[in-house]
C-alpha cells in the first residue's frame, strides 16, 4: 500500500490545525457572550452581549479603556455604569461602583445602581406639576410622590449606543427617544449623553436634549461609590468635601421645604472635608427624615458655570475623587436604604451605607417651586448639562 508523500502530509496537518484554531476563535466565553472588537489592536473600547430584554432585545455591554489601565463597563440598559476600576496609592486596580453581574438582577430591581435618571432625577411632590396652565399627572413611585423618571424612567430602558476612540478619549454616546406623554411628561424628547473616558482618569458626562413642546427636564447619573474597592464595608470612612454654604431641607416625603438652610454649625457642613460618619447619627431631626444623608446641596457656583462642586477621598486607600459640574445643586446620598438584601458582586451582600451617591441635578421638586432655577425646556432650545468625575490618589 502507497503511503502519502511528505509534503502531502504535513498540508493535511496543517489544514487540520487551521480548523482546530477556527473553531476555538468562535467559541463563546465563560459568561456566554460573544466578543465583538470595533477596531484592530489594542482598542481602547470593547463590546460584549450583556443579556436579552423579555422581548428579546439584545443588551450591549461597552468596555471604554484609557491608557493607564482604568475600565468602566455601561450597559445599554439605563446607560448603567456597571463597573469601574480605578487605582489605589499602591496602582492595585479594583472596582469601585456598586453594581450587578448579570442583566436579570437589573430587571429584578436595584435602587438606581449606576443608572441614568430621566425624564427628572429625583422627586416631584405628589406626582404633579403645572406648565402653561396645565396640570400634569405622573406616577406616584415613591410613596405618595414621583420619583427618578416614575416606573418605567430612563433607567430601565434600552438606549441605542454608539462607540469610538476620541481625541479625548473612549467615548460612547448614547441615545433615547421618550415618546410625548411617556410616564406622564409633555412632548417627545431627544436625548444623547457622552461618556467619554480621558487618559487622566476622569469620566466626562454631557447631556443633551430637545423637545417639539414645553416640558421639564432634570438628567443624572446614579452611581454608587465605595472607594475602599470593599462592598461589604460601609463608606463612613470616606472624607467628603461639598462646595455648598447652604442646602435644601425636606419634610417627611423627602420635598423640599422651599428653604435654603446655611449649613453652618449642622451635621450638613462639609465645607472643610470630614468624615461622612462623623455627624450622620447626630440628633438632627432633619438626619432622621432622610435616616442619613439624603439631601441636595445648593452649589455655591452660579448656575451654568462649571467647577468643583464636591470631592470624596478613602484614606486607607488613598483613592481620591472630584466631581466637577455646571449644574446649581449636587445630592448627597449616604446609601441609608440599602438593607443587605442585594447580592454584592465580590461576595456577600451590599449592606447599609455600603455605597455613597453624589448626583449632579438642578433641585428637587423645582416645577413646584417658583424660587428654584428653572428646569423648563422649550421647543427650539437645547438642554445641555456637563459634569465630570476626576479620580486620582494621594
Amino acid at each position: 500500500m502507497k503511503t502519502a508523500q511528505p509534503s502531502l502530509i504535513s498540508f493535511v496537518f496543517l489544514l487540520t490545525l487551521l480548523n482546530l484554531g477556527c473553531k476555538e476563535n468562535k467559541k463563546e466565553n465563560p459568561s456566554g457572550m460573544e466578543t465583538v472588537k470595533t477596531e484592530q489592536g489594542n482598542d481602547p473600547i470593547q463590546k460584549t452581549i450583556f443579556g436579552e430584554m423579555p422581548d428579546g432585545t439584545k443588551v450591549e455591554k461597552y468596555t471604554l479603556k484609557n491608557t493607564k489601565g482604568m475600565e468602566i463597563d455601561v450597559i445599554t440598559y439605563g446607560g448603567i455604569i456597571t463597573r469601574w476600576t480605578a487605582p489605589n496609592k499602591e496602582g492595585n486596580y479594583e472596582d469601585i461602583v456598586l453594581g450587578f453581574d448579570d442583566l436579570q438582577q437589573y430587571l429584578d430591581g436595584n435602587p438606581y445602581f449606576g443608572a441614568l435618571i430621566g425624564r427628572y432625577g429625583n422627586r416631584i411632590a405628589k406626582g404633579k406639576f403645572t406648565l402653561d396652565g396645565e396640570t400634569y399627572t405622573l406616577a406616584t413611585n415613591d410613596g405618595e410622590n414621583h420619583l427618578h423618571g416614575g416606573e418605567k424612567g430612563f433607567d430601565k430602558v434600552v438606549w441605542q449606543a454608539k462607540a469610538e476612540s476620541t481625541a479625548d478619549g473612549a467615548s460612547l454616546e448614547l441615545t433615547y427617544t421618550s415618546a410625548d406623554g411617556e410616564e406622564g411628561y409633555p412632548g417627545k424628547l431627544e436625548v444623547k449623553v457622552t461618556y467619554t473616558l480621558t487618559a487622566n482618569n476622569e469620566l466626562d458626562v454631557y447631556y443633551e436634549a430637545t423637545t417639539d413642546k414645553p416640558t421639564i427636564l432634570n438628567l443624572t447619573q446614579h452611581s454608587y461609590f465605595n472607594l475602599s474597592g470593599n462592598f461589604t464595608q460601609s463608606i463612613l470612612d470616606h472624607e467628603l468635601f461639598l462646595d455648598a454654604d447652604a442646602y435644601l431641607p425636606v419634610d417627611s416625603g423627602l420635598i423640599p421645604t422651599g428653604e435654603l438652610r446655611k449649613v453652618a454649625g449642622t451635621p450638613f457642613d462639609f465645607k472643610q472635608p470630614k468624615l461622612m460618619g462623623k455627624e450622620i447619627n447626630a440628633e438632627d431631626e432633619q438626619l432622621k427624615l432622610g435616616k442619613g444623608y439624603d439631601h441636595c446641596w445648593v452649589l455655591n457656583q452660579e448656575a451654568g458655570n462649571y467647577g468643583l462642586a464636591a470631592s470624596a477621598y478613602h484614606p486607607k486607600t488613598g483613592r481620591f475623587l472630584e466631581v466637577y459640574t455646571d449644574e446649581p445643586g449636587i445630592q448627597f446620598y449616604s446609601g441609608n436604604f440599602l438593607d443587605g438584601t442585594l447580592p454584592a458582586q465580590k461576595g456577600g451582600t451590599y449592606g447599609q451605607r455600603s455605597g455613597f451617591c453624589l448626583e449632579t441635578q438642578h433641585y428637587p421638586d423645582t416645577p413646584n417651586q417658583e424660587n428654584f432655577p428653572s428646569v423648563r425646556l422649550n421647543p427650539g432650545e437645547t438642554y445641555s448639562s456637563r459634569t465630570l468625575f476626576k479620580l486620582s490618589t494621594k
